[in-house]
């Protein structure tokens, strides 16, 4: 490792975040590129040369390469400068002014993913002013698009230019809000080692239709519907004990209360196939409950409006996330035509039901995550930076980027550190008003970014 002058203090992060925060970058529509150009003119007075590409002269990527000493393989940093929306939604401070206050950054993003990328470029800016290089190359990536399908961010340079990305074997990139207060004593530290992909379907539901003056049909289209409700509220798909879960369980079980831990262990052993909502925390039982099987919810009915006509057919699309591992939709759509018929009079509703693939997201061709010395390397780091905390892994209930990264044959870990409060759950305000983050963990998570490119396996 290179000296360390100690007149070169580390770049602070927090300046980068508040200007990154002020760029609206909007997705939809995006319109990503004065935040991608500031981006790229903060590296070139570093040194650091960068070019923009992809199909949209308004929503460009940013890719550098930073040279190593060699010392280490190359390493992906990858992160997207898109937000999503605040229409709708009554914030405390305005959402794109990045103010400060009560050591607290404000704003659209902070969170989900400009933190992470101020994180990200306060490390490399660190180095830079230290005269060090990288244990390996480092490739960084700023990419668009995230938040709508990545199809002219990660997804075309994954399409187009996989060439970027040969011989690098990990990437860093953003935790997808995994979050767990297990025990409101402990500060836990997510590190992501794989995550649930989009499966995103269409039922149609069809039945006699008519004048609505007339009540005593049976099996309308509406009566469907409530069965189909009433399934999805009450119901739930198989327990799959995938490696991930098996790991995460494995530890969670050995931090927290006996009686916990003992139901955590009859969940890996099948003997329970219930989350133990009543001796969790609300959110971290939600988030278990949605890392031991695949999950469906309904989010958009669609029916004629017309308030005195029997609706003849309804749509109801559903937001479908399975599981990672050797999972197929048909796989998936078998489960769910089990459910349906579970929760049905006739028991035959979901033989009856149609169902369209909208959307089926990337699947991972490594079914397990990997747990080697690089793996290792993020839980010493976060030791030696937190000798208080415990980072665990997680499955990540969404899925980001990382995905189309891993298809390109790299192991891949949502890993943005940070330095908050036993028992916060900062990260459940991303997409939601007042998303915020503390100043200082932003700090910590540069400083831990740092620590990881100046040595790594």
């Amino acid at each position: 490792m290179s000296p360390q002058p100690e007149t070169a203090e580390a770049v602070d992060p927090v300046p980068i975040l508040r200007r990154l925060i002020r760029f609206r970058s909007v997705n939809p529509p995006g319109e990503e590129r004065g935040c991608v150009e500031y981006i790229a003119a903060l590296l070139a007075e570093a040194g650091i040369e960068s070019r923009l590409m992809g199909p949209d002269p308004e929503r460009p990527n940013l890719i550098a390469r930073v040279p190593g000493r060699g010392e280490a393989p190359p390493l992906l940093l990858h992160g997207h400068s898109d937000v999503v929306p605040t229409d709708g939604q009554e914030w405390t401070h305005p959402p794109f002014e990045a103010l400060l206050i009560d050591g607290e950054v404000w704003g659209r993003g902070a969170i989900d993913m400009k933190g992470g990328l101020a994180m990200m470029l306060a490390a490399l800016l660190t180095l830079r002013a230290r005269g060090e290089a990288p244990a390996g190359d480092v490739l960084l990536a700023v990419v668009s698009d995230e938040e709508n399908g990545s199809r002219v961010g990660a997804g075309w340079l994954a399409t187009h230019h996989p060439e970027l990305f040969e011989g690098i074997p990990y990437c860093i990139g953003e935790d997808g809000g995994a979050v767990l207060t297990a025990d409101p004593t402990r500060r836990f530290h997510p590190i992501g080692v794989a995550e649930k992909r989009a499966c995103w379907l269409r039922l149609t539901l069809r039945g006699r239709g008519g004048h609505a003056s007339r009540q005593g049909w049976p099996n309308l289209a509406v009566h469907q519907l409530t069965e189909v409700l009433t399934a999805l509220r009450d119901g739930r798909l198989p327990v799959h004990l995938t490696p991930a879960l098996d790991r995460m369980l494995q530890e969670m079980s050995a931090v927290v209360g006996d009686e916990l831990a003992a139901e955590l262990a009859a969940l890996r052993k099948g003997e329970r196939t219930t989350v133990p909502y009543e001796l969790m925390d609300t959110a971290d039982a939600v988030y278990l409950d949605s890392t031991i099987r695949h999950t469906v919810n309904a989010t958009i009915i669609r029916t004629p409006e017309k308030i005195n006509m029997i609706p003849a057919e309804i749509t109801v699309d559903l937001d479908g996330r399975i599981l990672p591992g050797d999972f197929g939709v048909d796989d998936y759509v078998a489960e769910l035509r089990a459910l349906l018929n579970e929760f049905s009079a006739s028991g035959r509703l979901g033989d009856e039901v149609g169902i369209e693939l909208l959307l089926e997201g990337s699947r991972n061709p490594k079914a397990e995550p990997e747990f080697g010395p690089f793996y290792e390397r993020l839980v010493e780091i976060l030791r030696d930076a937190d000798p208080e905390g415990v980072p665990i892994p997680m499955i990540t209930p969404a899925s980001t980027d990382a995905r189309l990264f891993a298809n390109l044959g790299m192991d891949c870990y949502g890993w943005l550190p940070m330095l908050l409060p036993a028992g916060s759950r900062y990260q459940e305000n991303m997409h939601d008003a007042d998303e915020r983050v503390p100043a200082d963990a932003v700090r910590f998570g540069a400083d831990c970014l740092y620590r990881l490119l100046i040595d790594h396996p």
